[in-house]
């Protein structure tokens, strides 16, 4: 009788053993850690000028070490290759350490924005960079349907694509270098200097000027010279 009950339960505990058995053996994910900033750009590809900039500035393990030590979201447009082969040649060569830090710096907000979020955030942006201030760093958000651009009052891009995004770090794909108001903007240039005169001509003096009146009388003393000595000679002819 016994037997009988226990021959249905067998194949039950056997499979019950084996999928406790399986489960134990499994490893459990590892948790996921902060991103890496650089790690997530080179494997988008297509964004090594901006690696580099980030490396050379130090922003990227200021990034990376914001990531880790804070709840902080971040938010980064990152320029593709051919963003900043589009600049001028000699622009980037042109910036000091300062102004490259600052540069990197403008193209990363202190807070994480969804894509939906630049429907309603309020201009003027303010990035890592500084002031968001009109002649120091501002970054205006405009957006038409699905299409997001970003002006900074020297040029404008576009967001093209989000390449990574976890909650705390997204990154967004833009077509231009953000380039800063205060680095790039135009200044007006100086007044030009009063033009010189080739040579000092002087002025015609007026009629009836005392220069015109002493040309005159020395003429009238000449006159009067001459005919003196032609009456000298007339009367020594008679005498």
């Amino acid at each position: 009788m016994r037997k009988q009950l226990l021959s249905p339960l067998v194949p039950f505990l056997m499979f019950f053993l084996y999928s406790s058995a399986t489960v134990a053996q499994t490893p459990s994910p590892a948790p996921s850690g902060p991103a890496n900033i650089t790690a997530v750009l080179e494997k988008a590809g297509q964004f090594a000028t901006f690696i580099r900039l980030m490396k050379s500035t130090q922003e990227a393990n200021q990034i990376n070490t914001q990531l880790n030590n804070s709840n902080q979201g971040l938010t980064v447009f990152a320029p593709t290759d051919n963003a900043f082969t589009n600049l001028k040649a000699g622009t980037l060569n042109s910036l000091s350490d300062q102004q490259k830090v600052q540069l990197v710096q403008f193209h990363i907000l202190p807070n994480f924005l969804s894509m939906s979020s630049f429907q309603t955030v309020s201009n003027p942006l303010r990035t890592q960079a500084g002031n968001s201030a009109a002649g120091e760093f501002p970054l205006n958000v405009t957006t038409s349907g699905n299409q997001v651009n970003i002006s900074t009052g020297v040029d404008t891009a576009t967001v093209a694509n989000t390449i990574f995004t976890n909650g705390q770090l997204v990154v967004y794909q833009v077509d231009q270098v953000l380039l800063p108001l205060d680095l790039f903007g135009t200044t007006a240039a100086p007044a030009p200097a009063p033009s010189k005169p080739d040579k000092d001509v002087p002025a015609k003096a007026p009629a009836g000027s005392k220069e015109d009146a002493s040309v005159d009388t020395s003429g009238a003393t000449i006159a009067t010279v001459s005919v003196s000595a032609v009456l000298i000679a007339a009367i020594s002819l008679k005498l």
